[in-house]
């Protein structure tokens, strides 16, 4: 593993942390007291907050099998990965092709502490963990476990999701993206997925302090803010949406999906 700055031992238990967050949202057991108040808190004023996350975490899925699939993906790279919750990507990766290689890269030291179970692959493939932050892109690009395990001369899907709205406007992150893609050879995909803006009155304002008083800045984006991410590429259909609505799994999951608003959005596209 490439650039471990922190050790287990170093994790911040004193503050809640996005990743322990979402960890406690989609039932996991590797957050601590303080992450379950400040998640029950968001709970109060945002109940869709779980069906939200499952939404992610099962668009993540499909994207996932599609790219391996219908698209012939070999190769991933999986930045703001989170703390691992079966099944992971590269399991749903290789699972369809069991010669895939995947990444993962995060910046949070929870994440590094369980970082083997990502590390598990099949004989054929390869997985490979960096500690690294989305904000430095080129630091993750050169990391040496990314250059030994991929091949950047060959198509790449890369991975963001529910990662981008934890960067500010000052940060740059459409910026962040371009440099994330530009390497990327022809025919690599970029997976995205983004936090929205729930037209509830006070919602996410609510949500967005409640974040920000615990020290994680969150910066909602609208549809039409999110699109931008994709500039230069072929978007998949059925485009930017909320993502229960990206190639729900059977008709039941699609009139599920129509029935249900989730203020997060969502989309595939492939680099020309």
């Amino acid at each position: 593993m490439t650039g471990n700055r922190f050790r287990a031992d170093e994790i911040d238990t004193s503050k809640p942390h996005s990743a322990r967050m979402y960890d406690y949202f989609l039932g996991g057991k590797t957050h601590y007291a303080v992450d379950t108040l400040a998640a029950e808190q968001v709970e109060a004023v945002w109940p869709d907050v779980k069906p939200w996350t499952r939404a992610n975490r099962s668009f993540m899925h499909r994207a996932t099998r599609w790219l391996a699939r219908e698209a012939g993906i070999r190769q991933f790279l999986d930045i703001g990965t989170g703390i691992p919750t079966e099944p992971n990507l590269h399991q749903v990766a290789q699972e369809i092709a069991p010669e895939s290689r995947v990444v993962y890269a995060d910046n949070d030291p929870i994440v590094l502490a369980y970082a083997q179970a990502l590390l598990l692959s099949t004989p054929e493939g390869r997985t490979a963990y960096i500690h690294a932050d989305v904000t430095e892109p080129q630091g993750i690009l050169a990391a040496e476990d990314l250059t030994d395990t991929l091949d950047l001369s060959q198509p790449i899907a890369l991975s963001l999701n529910a990662i981008m709205h934890f960067v500010a406007n000052e940060q740059k992150p459409y910026e962040i993206v371009r440099e994330l893609v530009e390497p990327l050879a022809p025919g690599s995909y970029l997976v995205l997925s983004h936090g929205g803006l729930d037209p509830r009155g006070g919602v996410s304002d609510a949500v967005t302090n409640l974040y920000r008083s615990s020290g994680i800045h969150v910066q909602g984006r609208t549809q039409e803010e999110v699109l931008p991410f994709f500039d230069g590429m072929e978007l998949v259909d059925p485009g930017v949406v909320m993502p229960h609505r990206w190639k729900p799994a059977n008709e039941q999951a699609m009139a599920d999906a129509e029935a249900k608003e989730l203020w997060i959005y969502a989309g595939v596209a492939r680099k020309p």
